[in-house]
């Protein structure tokens, strides 16, 4: 009973790919940090940490619904649970219940603010899976819902509403947006063959892998300057530009490793690279602001 229970737990996770909350996680706790002006309450932290597993999870949860049909007949995503019958639509379903009421109830537990702006975290969440059925901008949209992050973890520590207060999480929250849409303009061309021949929008089959590519570069070109502009208004230490350097040659291997006809090397570069770009830029401003 016990290892079927932790077989189906595995399962659940798995599904809804819980390890890539490190993509975002990191940067709600940029943002946690940076408007404490150091470590914030144990209160605060506790409850950042919660309303981020359950944003990122009722994502996934909702993505892998909504996407259930198309996954079954895409090569690349029909090992998927729901395709191959491992969970029910119900099973998923309850996830993504249960994650919006860890959202809000996270929310309620930090401030005013962040229970009123839930329900647009929501929205905006929930609302990206369906975009790639009749907009290209998509990928701009799954941007916008990861960049919330540090927007979230800001305002959960320093609830102001004020233009001196908001402009730090605001770019950051950008360089986010446009590091996030740009590696899922990478990773969307793996389905150019799928995606036009079910009339599904993303740049790569509109536009061509090519377009893609150089979409993508100009974005992270756009992230680094985001993220140097957020150093220079926030006075950061010079070890943050030393991150942002490291950084900035992360962005640019990334790119090395996708060629617009060879995309075998797309796992590592999707994967690997973005998971230490975000430890990276988390690690390095940390260490700027308790130097």
């Amino acid at each position: 009973m016990v290892t079927k229970a932790i077989t189906r737990v595995h399962i659940y996770l798995d599904a809804i790919k819980f390890e890539h909350t490190i993509f975002a996680l990191p940067f709600a706790y940029l943002g946690m940090l940076l408007a404490a002006h150091g470590l914030p309450s144990l209160h605060q932290f506790i409850w950042i940490t919660l309303a981020m597993v359950g944003a990122r999870s009722l994502a996934l949860a909702l993505n892998r619904l909504i996407d259930a049909e198309q996954d079954a007949h895409n090569p690349r995503t029909a090992g998927r649970a729901l395709p191959r019958g491992l969970m029910r639509p119900q099973e998923m379903g309850g996830i993504a219940l249960a994650a919006t009421g860890l959202l809000f109830i996270s929310a309620w537990q930090l401030n005013t603010l962040c229970l009123a702006l839930s329900p647009v975290a929501v929205g905006i969440l929930g609302g990206y899976s369906f975009t790639k059925r009749f907009t290209w901008l998509c990928h701009f949209i799954l941007g916008i819902a990861d960049g919330i992050a540090p927007i979230g973890g800001w305002l959960a520590v320093n609830p102001t509403i004020s233009p001196a207060n908001l402009l730090p999480p605001l770019l950051l929250g950008l360089a986010v947006a446009l590091w996030v849409g740009g590696f899922d303009l990478i990773y969307s061309c793996q389905d150019i063959a799928f995606d036009r021949a079910n009339h599904l929008y993303s740049i790569p089959a509109c536009f061509g892998s090519r377009v893609a590519l150089r979409l993508s570069a100009f974005m992270h070109a756009g992230t680094i300057g985001l993220l140097l502009t957020t150093g220079i208004v926030l006075h950061l230490m010079w070890i943050y530009w030393v991150g942002l350097t490291v950084t900035a040659v992360l962005i640019v291997y990334e790119h090395y490793l996708v060629d617009p006809h060879d995309f075998s090397r797309l796992h590592v570069a999707f994967f690997n690279i973005n998971g230490y770009i975000a430890v990276v830029v988390f690690a390095f401003t940390a260490a700027a602001i308790f130097i």
